[in-house]
């Protein structure tokens, strides 16, 4: 991985291919390249070890052209981030292929390509496919034919663009278990791994399915699908303004993409609020009959994800009496699993594409669940495409490789799914009055003007960071729902600064954490006034009592102030079920700003990708 572009088109598409890859940039990655044939009929390849800049200056130096090409951004997997490793990789010089995802076997593959006379100048799984789809390109003559043959030997997963040059009138793509969509245009099609890196040409978009093969020329596409059928996808427009993948008037991507909480949270709660209840129809037609037979919830995720199914563990415990498990999806994968008779299976994924949460949702609809429930931000992936329900967190674009919207998004459609099985669950789905879910629809009518009361807090926190630019490490803590609030923002730091950082229950310190604590262990706590915050002073006075620093984020009513040794930063008040949602916020602020004090990549921190499509 990490992102593909291509395209075949009547003008040159060097410019289009490039500007591709500089859009996919959010998505983290160590090195790029692309490759055309050029209006002689010869492969060129230029690529480069680091930025897109690096290969715009390659195409300075030796320009090309042409009407046909492929392009990379690649997260190493296989080999070292190096030139040599970089895609598009190339197969006698003659066809050239960029891929994402991981090809399991690709050791099998290469010792039969070698025998076969083969060279591999890099240490990539990718080389051995572009190899052999070559090879069976020479014995049918047809590159369609050739990668179709090819994907069937292929084990892992893969979403993968070619071209050759005897064939320049077609572009061939297919996937399995990482997504790939098609962009139409006007006498040109395109590809990518995310229609954000073909929105400068195109509005219009098909997302391929699990196992799709794509053929596109100048004036069509045919799709094949997984069991050798020619069929047809929708064409879908895009639903979000272009200006979505720019920065604006913000310095990062993550700066701006926390400052459009307000914005989102209204979207996600539009159309799914009556006076004094949710509307379950918002889950799909299905919800209705679904929704009073479910007895037990599962909740699949991975990263800051699994964090938001956290918080709507107790939500859902506590509102609908519904006993509720929350698993990391690449554990849940590999163990024996007992399902419970009506468990409700729950994924979320900003993306829907997120490997090991999709893997986890085709075992889990074979082990005899009630039903699959997708949450998620983009419509058409394959996580929503696959689950029996969805809610979309209507988020926008999220650039930033670290979360910010769509998490607390998420927890907003997670509360919302919440008074839905209260009223399935509890009610019978009777339209009778729930004066408890009143009160929370009431509250999540003011949540929007809340986040952005809470943004204002923005320039205090910057001041809070410079006590953090120097450090090391940091504890985060917090109780109940929020003590994934903590493990969110201890993420958040860790992502973005570089500084290490953990995050316990506060009734945990004693418990062993308590030894890290001096004066060099800033130790933050977020504070809301609910049931356990006296019990979570307690904690704090341990802290102290040992010479912590102390960062706390508090509501005015637990009456914590600042003191020696102990900053407060107080929030709006809100409603006590909301506050995990409105406590995230200044701990994504305070995360970005020690990450500028600190000069980091805050858009694209090392190592990271933003969709994480293998394992």
């Amino acid at each position: 991985m990490c992102g593909i572009v291509a395209a075949i088109a009547e003008r040159n598409v060097t410019g289009i291919l490039l500007e591709g890859l500089k859009r996919l940039e959010y998505r983290g990655y160590d090195s790029a390249g692309l490759a055309v044939i050029d209006s002689q009929g010869q492969l060129q390849r230029r690529r480069a070890q680091g930025k897109v800049a690096q290969v715009e200056a390659c195409l300075e130096d030796q320009p090309m052209k042409g009407h046909l090409g492929v392009a990379h951004t690649r997260w190493a997997t296989h080999g070292v981030p190096s030139e040599s490793n970089a895609h598009p990789h190339l197969s006698s010089d003659e066809l050239a292929l960029v891929h994402n995802g991981i090809i399991e076997n690709y050791l099998n593959l290469k010792e039969q390509l070698s025998q076969a006379g083969y060279q591999f100048t890099s240490e990539t799984d990718t080389e051995v496919v572009a190899h052999l789809v070559h090879q069976l390109y020479q014995q049918t003559g047809d590159l369609t034919q050739a990668v179709r043959q090819a994907i069937q030997q292929l084990e892992g997963a893969f979403a993968l663009a070619v071209i050759h040059q005897s064939q320049p009138e077609v572009l061939v793509c297919a996937r399995k278990g990482s997504p790939l969509v098609i962009g139409v245009g006007m006498g040109e099609h395109f590809c990518a791994s995310d229609p954000l890196a073909l929105l400068q040409v195109t509005d219009r978009f098909i997302y391929l399915e699990e196992g799709d093969l794509a053929c596109l020329s100048l004036e069509e596409h045919q799709i094949i699908n997984a069991q050798g059928e020619a069929v047809e996808r929708e064409v879908c427009q895009w639903e979000h303004g272009n200006q979505a993948a720019e920065k604006g008037d913000y310095k990062h991507f993550m700066l701006k993409e926390i400052h459009e909480q307000p914005a989102v949270l209204a979207a996600t709660l539009e159309g799914r609020l009556s006076d004094r209840r949710v509307l379950p129809q918002a889950l799909g037609s299905a919800a209705m009959e679904l929704l009073p037979q479910v007895k037990q919830v599962q909740i699949i995720a991975c990263g800051t994800s699994y964090h938001a199914g956290m918080v709507a563990r107790y939500w859902i415990e506590k509102l609908a009496g519904l006993p509720c498990q929350v698993e990391v999806a690449s554990e849940y994968r590999y163990r024996d699993v007992v399902v419970a008779d009506n468990c409700l299976f729950v994924t979320l994924s900003q993306s829907g594409e997120t490997a090991d949460t999709l893997a986890a949702l085709r075992f889990a609809k074979e082990a005899g669940y009630l039903a699959s429930l997708a949450i998620c931000n983009v419509p058409g992936s394959s996580l929503v495409r696959e689950s029996d329900l969805s809610l979309m967190t209507q988020a926008g674009p999220e650039i930033g490789v670290a979360s910010t919207k769509a998490f607390t998004t998420q927890l907003t459609a997670l509360l919302l799914l919440t008074l839905a099985l209260r009223r399935a669950c509890l009610h019978q789905g009777s339209e009778s009055d729930d004066p408890l879910e009143a009160e929370i629809v009431e509250a999540l009518r003011h949540l929007p003007r809340l986040a952005e009361e809470t943004l204002k807090l923005d320039g205090e926190i910057e001041k809070l960071a410079e006590d953090f630019a120097e450090k090391h490490h940091a504890l985060f803590l917090g109780r109940g729902s929020h003590f994934p609030i903590a493990l969110e923002g201890a993420l958040k730091l860790k992502e973005i600064s570089y500084i290490h950082a953990e995050a316990y229950p506060a009734g945990e310190l004693k418990h062993g954490p308590l030894a890290l604590v001096d004066k060099d262990m800033p130790v933050i706590a977020v504070a809301p006034p609910d049931d356990l915050v006296d019990k979570l002073k307690s904690n704090l006075q341990e802290v102290r009592a040992r010479g912590g620093e102390l960062y706390v984020f508090a509501d005015p009513v637990t009456l914590l102030k600042p003191e020696e040794g102990m900053k407060v930063v107080h929030l709006p008040e809100v409603h006590e079920l909301l506050a995990p949602i409105i406590y995230t916020l200044p701990l994504q602020l305070l995360s970005y700003h020690v990450a500028v004090l600190k000069g980091t990549d805050v858009d694209q921190p090392r190592n990271l990708a933003k969709s994480v499509t293998v394992e």
